[in-house]
Formats: structure tokens, C-alpha cells, sequence
């Protein structure tokens, strides 16, 4: 669900906005990136992760509504130096979908550092921001999308494409558990989203932020810029019944008017059906890629917009980048991410 552009207003809760998911193997196991308070908002992104927030991975497995793993990261207030002292707990069957739950402490460090137990790799901090993308094109396609209408791409040339998210930085967080380990062992069938909570006044917790496939939110709901979109803080499981007809008839729309499909309704349908529940799938163990041929996870090369893009828009939408546009912000060795400089 990429939410790079919902600013101003959602900018003020940076640390909360989930802008990228990945799901890839790693060096030794599979990997989580949560990617949050992404620079490009401008003055409103804050330092650090929110120390009274919970940042967590949702784990499903075998094509089941429900979650029953979930990995949950919590923060410190920032100490003299900005560091913050950062915690996992892991969740398993009902306890995963509970709130209230405290789950197993499986391991205890700071961010800017890598924190390891029993295999599992934990890593937290400032890095450059490894997605990319001209955004002038996106707004191309939410016009389109808003209005109805055939994309009108006439005076977009992708060999003139520039990255808008080259020199940005994220907040990251980088979990690696081993294929060794009891749940995530190899060739399971698991699904994949993230999310924010924050502790609200009464001793509860309010789910903020979620995310799952990329782009969702700057194709659909663009100007949520303050969380106020119920998609926010709902579970997946009622994506289809909530929203399905809404992301379809929006497609369907777009179909009918660039004259791409014979039955712009059942494409639009088609599509609604793939995006949600918003849930990233994986095969535990094996190649990941987000692309035309379909997703199995998503790794930090991914040229993602552009499959994205042609499926809302069911035509050809070239984003003129390569995963060499944004090499550098890549590594082969974890945390696979580089640091932004300080």
C-alpha cells in the first residue's frame, strides 16, 4: 500500500504511515521490511519511531481469513543520541490477532544495530529509501481513476522518466527469521500484511495504518490524508465485502473508457478480487517477485508501479524505470537496506 503522497496532513503522523511492504528470502531465512515516515512529506516527517506505537507483521498461512503469527516491534523514547532501545514479541495462534495479548520477548536491542536470537535478525533505523518511481506519472493514472476515464498518456515519454524518490530516506524495520524456524519453514504457503497501532486514552489500542500490496493506496484513495479511510483500520479478511465493489466499479470505469476489455464490469471484478483482501503471498523458500507474471512476495528491485499501473488501468502503462535506478539503495547482506546518513 505505498502511501508516499498522502500529505500534508498524514505527514504529522509520519512515524505511523506504513509506505512500503517487502517479502523476500533472505541470507538465511525470509525477510520483513516495513518501511514508515518516508522524508518526501517534507517538514512533517519526525525523527525515530513512535515510542508508544506497536509496529507489527501479520502472518497467515495456507489461504486462512485469520492471522495466527504476528510479529510485533515496540520502541523507547529516543535517548540522548537518538537511539532507541527496541523490543520483539511474537504472537501465535488466537493470541496473534489480540491485542490485549502480550506474546513471547524473543528479543531485546537498539536501533541502528542488529539485534539477533535463536537465528532471527532484527534491524531498525534510518535508511535510503529504496522505492522508485516518477511520480508524474501516478498522477496521470489518480486522474483517471478519480474521473473515470481513459489514461491519457500522450505526453508522458518513459525515456524521459526521472526517480521523485531518489536521495529520500525511511524509517525501516528489517526482520529475518530462519528457514530453520517452526512456522516460517520452507514452501510454506503464508500471506502477509503490517500495521500501525497506537495506544489510545483509554488503555486500548487503535489500529492507525496497514499495508499489504504496493501502490494501493496513491491509485485508490490518494487524498486520505489524515487515516480517515476505513480501509485503515479494518482487518483484511472484510477487504472484499467493504470496498470490492468500489475498486471494481473504479476499474471498470477506466476499462470501459480506454476500450480495453469486453466486459470493463467483469475485469473490474477480476481485478478487486486479486487486490484483496490486501495480503502480500509468499512461498516460504523460494523466489520472490512482484510482477506482470503475478506476486510471490516482493523484493526491493521490484519495479512494482509498473504491473500495478497496467492492472488498475488494463493497458499498458510504462514506467520508464529500471531496479537500476535505485541500486545503490539495495544491498545483498542484511539488512539488505543502506543506512541514510546522519
Amino acid at each position: 500500500m505505498s502511501h508516499h503522497l498522502d500529505t500534508p496532513q498524514a505527514a504529522k503522523n509520519g512515524q505511523l504511515f506504513i509506505d512500503d511492504l517487502y517479502v523476500f528470502p533472505g541470507e538465511s531465512g525470509t525477510v520483513l521490511v516495513m518501511d514508515v515516515n518516508s522524508n518526501i512529506t517534507g517538514v512533517h516527517q519526525k525523527p525515530g519511531f513512535h515510542p508508544e506505537a506497536r509496529y507489527e507483521f501479520k502472518i497467515h498461512f495456507g489461504g486462512a481469513d485469520f492471522e495466527t503469527l504476528t510479529y510485533r516491534i515496540s520502541f523507547s523514547e529516543p535517548d540522548a543520541e537518538g537511539a532507541q532501545a527496541l523490543r520483539l514479541h511474537v504472537l501465535t495462534d488466537q493470541a496473534a490477532r489480540e491485542d490485549d495479548a502480550d506474546g513471547e520477548l524473543v528479543l531485546e536491542g537498539r536501533t541502528g544495530e542488529t539485534a539477533t536470537a535463536s537465528g532471527a535478525r532484527l534491524w531498525a533505523g534510518r535508511v535510503q529509501d529504496p522505492f522508485y518511481m516518477d511520480l508524474s506519472l501516478l498522477s496521470l493514472v489518480n486522474s483517471a481513476v478519480e474521473k473515470g476515464t481513459a489514461v491519457d498518456l500522450t505526453g508522458w515519454d518513459p525515456d524521459q522518466a526521472k526517480n521523485t524518490f531518489a536521495g529520500t530516506t525511511v524509517n525501516t524495520i528489517v526482520l529475518e527469521i530462519p528457514h530453520g524456524d517452526e512456522a516460517l519453514s520452507s514452501g510454506a504457503e503464508i500471506g502477509v500484511w503490517c500495521a500501525t497501532k497506537l495506544a489510545t486514552d483509554a488503555g486500548g489500542w487503535r489500529q492507525i495504518n496497514r499495508g499489504g500490496h504496493p501502490m494501493m493506496w496513491p491509485i485508490f484513495w490518494p487524498k486520505d490524508t489524515d487515516f480517515s479511510n476505513p480501509a485503515n483500520t479494518r482487518h483484511p479478511s472484510r477487504d472484499l465485502s467493504e470496498d470490492g465493489d468500489h475498486i471494481a466499479d473504479r476499474v471498470a470505469a477506466v476499462v470501459k473508457a480506454s476500450g480495453t476489455s469486453g466486459d470493463p464490469q467483469g475485469y473490474g471484478r477480476i481485478v478487486a478480487h486479486r487486490l484483496f483482501p490486501d495480503v502480500l503471498s509468499y512461498t516460504v523458500g523460494t523466489t520472490a517477485s512482484y510482477g506482470f507474471a503475478g506476486a510471490n512476495g516482493r523484493t526491493l528491485a521490484d519495479n512494482t508501479p509498473e504491473p500495478m499501473l497496467c492492472l488498475v488501468t488494463g493497458t499498458a502503462v510504462p514506467a520508464g524505470l529500471k531496479p537500476s535506478a535505485a541500486a545503490r539503495q539495495r544491498s545483498d547482506r542484511f539488512p539488505y537496506l543502506v543506512p541514510a546518513q546522519q
